[in-house]
Parts: structure tokens; C-alpha cells; sequence
């Protein structure tokens, strides 16, 4: 997998059986715009493998790419040991695709929605409709079962987005932002049933700009940004080779971050400066808030928190996963 950084040679972490995408020189074009621009990625069968980045990184055309319904522009994909250009009917039959945007049908009830979807693989209506009481239960949507789709909220949405793309028993699952948009109850709930798949050996790949979702999901990642990688490895690798242990957080008022940052630059091993507060980072960040009190400095607020992956992009990008 590539890298720029020094987490070029890490080991994989999670799954390590068979080789369920590979990827070499994966490029994307829509007509001059290259949205893809060289990416080499493995993720392996048992694994929750994610893509990190903001916006219009390039995630989602990976994503697509990878999901067989977008052609590759240049470099070679293998998707289950095939060639999306020439067997993606067979590759699709054994995917299980959560897109960004939910697509459900608004007509059917919460319990056909599934059935017609496994209609759709060829399932018989008996299969279909044994599978979709076990995926209900799973997903904790049973009471629903006969409720209009239109009358679910957001997160139930999302659980019933994520028990149809589960209607084939799919080899891998492929999950576009699946948690956008839902308060944090829900996101939680997500979670729980993600997590729930990957303990039973369900293979996940997964998009995200939220590096908290990233941390709870990803046995190993990648940061990408304006189509390229910037760093893979597990969550605590990255952070390990791109941060220190410890953020100090400080605000202060508008326009006086940029000059207290030369006054405290001694304080850390790196000072960033954003908009709206300066970070300190450093392997003990009471020490460093201390030290900026006892210099009379008086912040409007201070925070100490370890790092995140959020600190991992800025370092790597001069940006935070929401700009």
C-alpha cells in the first residue's frame, strides 16, 4: 500500500486470510478531472478496512471503482480474484453495497423492501423471506417490519440500508459514509451492528470523514486527500508516526491565535494554528497548559485530549477532515 510517510512498511493489522481487493496504480477520470490518481490498496478477507478523507478526496470514486460499477481510467483492480471489466455482474452478485445516499423504496414496507431485494439475486421468495426475519432481528427493526419506510427515522433508515445489502450473504461489504447525517444515538447503534459483522467474520470496507467512526471501525486505513494516499496503517500506528500522544487545545480571542503561537512554540514538539484555536502537541499536555499559564497567558478556554486521526490529517495535509 502506498505511502509518503514512515508508515510505508507497517504490517497488516486484522484480517489475513485471502486477498478480497487489490488494487495497483488505481486511477479515475471524469473527463479532464482526475479524482483517483494512482492508489495501491489490499484489504484482506476478515479485515474492516477504511478510506479517511474529506470531501472530494477521492473515497467515493475508489468506492465505486471497487464496487464494480464504475470502470477503472488506468491501473488494474482485482475484486474476489476478478477483473471488474469482465466479470462485474459476477462480482456484484456476491457484494453487499451501502451507498452514501439511502435508496430505499418509500412504497414498500420496511419487511418488502427486503424481500424484493432478495428477489432481485435470484433468491426464492421462502429464502428471501427467512433471510430478511433474521436481518430484521439483527438490525433490531422487527417491531418495523410492516411499518412504511417513510415513516422510519434517519438511523433506522440506515440499519434497514445496511440488512439489504446483507440479503445475499455478500463476501464483502462495501459502505459509502454509512453513518452521515445520523445524531450521535444513532451513529452508535451503527456502530454496534458493524462491529457485530465484522466479529462474525463479515469483510468491510467502509468511507468516512468522521476519524472517531474511523478509530471505533478500521483495523487499518488510509488518509487520502485530493486523490492520492498520504499514510495507511491501523488508527494507533498512524497516530504513533504522525502525532505525539497529546493535544493541548487553546482559544483565545479573535485574531490573537497566530500571536500567542510564537509565544508557546517552545512548549511542544509542533504548534498549528487554525481559525478558531491553537494545538499544542506534545506527550503531556497538562505540562504544556501549565507552562502557558505561568507565562500569564489566559486562553478562554483549554482543553488536553490525545490525538486523533484528525491530527494525523493535519499533519499530513495542512487541513482537518472538514474543510
Amino acid at each position: 500500500m502506498r505511502s509518503h510517510q514512515t508508515a510505508r512498511n507497517l504490517p497488516p493489522v486484522g484480517g489475513t486470510g485471502e486477498a478480497m481487493v487489490v488494487a495497483h496504480g488505481l486511477r479515475k477520470s471524469y473527463g479532464e478531472f482526475e479524482a483517483v490518481k494512482g492508489v495501491d490498496v489490499e484489504v484482506r478477507k476478515g479485515e474492516a478496512f477504511g478510506f479517511l478523507g474529506p470531501n472530494g478526496a477521492g473515497k467515493s470514486s475508489t468506492m465505486r471503482m471497487i464496487a464494480a460499477v464504475s470502470p477503472v481510467t488506468a491501473g488494474s483492480l482485482q475484486i474476489l480474484g476478478m477483473d471488474p471489466a469482465t466479470a462485474g455482474s459476477a462480482i456484484r452478485a456476491r457484494l453487499g453495497v451501502c451507498p452514501q445516499e439511502d435508496t430505499l423504496d418509500n412504497e414498500l414496507s420496511v419487511f418488502e423492501n427486503l424481500v424484493v431485494y432478495g428477489r432481485y439475486f435470484g433468491m426464492s421468495r421462502a429464502a428471501a423471506t427467512s433471510q430478511a426475519d433474521e436481518l430484521l432481528a439483527f438490525v433490531q427493526l422487527t417491531e418495523k417490519a410492516k411499518s412504511k419506510v417513510e415513516d422510519l427515522s434517519g438511523g433506522m433508515k440506515r440499519r434497514l440500508t445496511i440488512a439489504r445489502s446483507l440479503i445475499n450473504t455478500p463476501d464483502l461489504l462495501l459502505l459509502d459514509e454509512p453513518t452521515t447525517g445520523l445524531d450521535p444515538q444513532a451513529r452508535h447503534q451503527l456502530w454496534d451492528r458493524l462491529f457485530r459483522l465484522k466479529q462474525q467474520g463479515v469483510t468491510l470496507v467502509l468511507t468516512t470523514h468522521y476519524m472517531d467512526e474511523a478509530e471505533q471501525l478500521c483495523d487499518r486505513l488510509v488518509v487520502m486527500d485530493k486523490g492520492v494516499i498520504v499514510a495507511q496503517g491501523s488508527p494507533a500506528q498512524l497516530i504513533a508516526a504522525h502525532s505525539t500522544r497529546e493535544v493541548t487545545e487553546l482559544r483565545f480571542g479573535v485574531g490573537d491565535n497566530d500571536l500567542v503561537a510564537d509565544k508557546v512554540s517552545d512548549l511542544a514538539d509542533r504548534v498549528e494554528v487554525l481559525p478558531d484555536r491553537v494545538l499544542l502537541y506534545t506527550d503531556d499536555g497538562e505540562a504544556a497548559a501549565v507552562a502557558v499559564h505561568e507565562r500569564g497567558l489566559r486562553p478562554l478556554s483549554s482543553l488536553v485530549r490525545r490525538a486523533t486521526l484528525e491530527d494525523v490529517f493535519l499533519r499530513l495535509t495542512g487541513r482537518t477532515l472538514v474543510d
